[in-house]
């Protein structure tokens, strides 16, 4: 069975869940290369600075509080557990208004038996902030809880409303241990290696972008997805990270990796050049450098490949040995039997049957008659 992602080679960057991607990835098909864009332990807590934070937090009565992410409420909860602070906090927060950014710190509040007033259906901070931006902050004390990466220019722009604005850390993103792969991933888009790269956080964005720069590829990657790499983000706030470089993106409507892994299985084939024909009584597929025959891979080196790229252009017409000598990569030897040693390596390969011998003349692929 031909699968929707047999042939398509995907990058990973995940950290966090990454065998559940690998797995829905596989499953459709796809190969899949794997380099972690952050530290396999990203959500790193500094207690002794959050255990500060929250007693700020809690020195003063809270107007309006901001809730970004699932995991850092969730985190945030915990550790205040262990400080004996829980009961404290959820009253803290349960007196103000609460604000959450998507679904998952919905979640994360809930459980704690918060309730949010507002949270946008975009699941975007930007869309917090909109929702802000017409009303009177003057005076009212904001909690914020930042994400894996510094939320201090949303700070500034709540303290110009005239807000007093408190930010609680509650982890940084660290960056992989060993960035040996995440350059490794870097030239494979850069070469097009590659069809797609999947994003689930913004920071992993930031991660592979700096990787890129230090190897002095950055331009190179940055033309890839422009033109021929998929940018396959969880949702649009990983997708925004994406904007400063010129780089399109596809997201799905609900952010999540199941989402994402279904609208790349449908997205990339439309996406990427590639020929299919019937070729004696087989499925050929080639897209790239990939041939798959009934669904499976076939290996080609060069001079073989050439001759099938030759025989594709018109398919079932005849090709003479002159032209497929012209097309042979230059270094094979100049003459007629090279053609036929190419010939007969492709045979080998896609079967004797799917290239066909016209006397005198040269040869064609068995395609049924149109």
């Amino acid at each position: 069975m031909n699968l929707p992602l047999t042939g398509y080679r995907v990058g990973v960057t995940a950290a966090r869940k990454v065998d559940e991607q690998v797995a829905l990835l596989e499953r459709r098909g796809a190969e899949v290369v794997w380099a972690p864009a952050l530290s396999m332990d990203p959500n790193q807590v500094d207690d002794a600075s959050l255990r500060a934070a929250t007693l700020d937090v809690l020195a003063r009565p809270v107007d309006l509080f901001l809730a970004t992410t699932g995991i850092g409420m969730k985190a945030w909860f915990a550790a205040a557990e262990s400080w004996g602070l829980l009961p404290d906090l959820l009253e803290a927060l349960g007196r103000a208004e609460i604000l959450a950014r998507g679904p998952k710190s919905v979640g994360a509040l809930r459980r704690q038996g918060l309730r949010e007033l507002w949270a946008p259906d975009s699941e975007c901070f930007d869309d917090v902030l909109a929702h802000l931006r017409d009303r009177s902050l003057d005076g009212l004390r904001i909690v914020v809880q930042e994400h894996g990466q510094s939320l201090s220019m949303v700070a500034h722009a709540l303290r110009r409303q005239g807000a007093d604005v408190t930010t609680v850390t509650v982890y940084r993103v660290a960056s992989a241990e060993d960035p040996e792969p995440m350059f490794r991933m870097v030239d494979l888009v850069a070469d097009r290696a590659l069809q797609a790269v999947t994003f689930t956080s913004a920071p992993a964005v930031a991660a592979m972008m700096e990787a890129a720069g230090s190897t002095g590829r950055r331009d190179d990657l940055i033309g890839a997805f422009q033109a021929d790499v998929v940018a396959s983000c969880v949702g649009p706030v990983t997708a925004a990270a994406f904007e400063m470089w010129g780089v399109p993106t596809i997201f799905p409507e609900r952010s999540r990796l199941g989402a994402m892994v279904k609208q790349l299985e449908t997205e990339l084939p439309s996406r990427t050049s590639g020929t299919t024909l019937e070729v004696a009584g087989h499925l050929l597929l080639v897209h790239g450098e990939t041939v798959l025959l009934d669904g499976v891979e076939t290996k080609l080196s060069p001079a073989p490949f050439a001759v099938l790229q030759s025989l594709m252009v018109n398919p079932g017409h005849v090709v003479s040995r002159r032209e497929l000598l012209a097309a042979l990569p230059s270094g094979t030897a100049g003459s007629e039997h090279a053609v036929e040693m190419a010939v007969a390596r492709l045979r080998a390969s896609i079967g004797t049957r799917c290239v066909q011998t016209v006397v005198k003349r040269g040869y064609r692929l068995a395609v049924p008659a149109s």
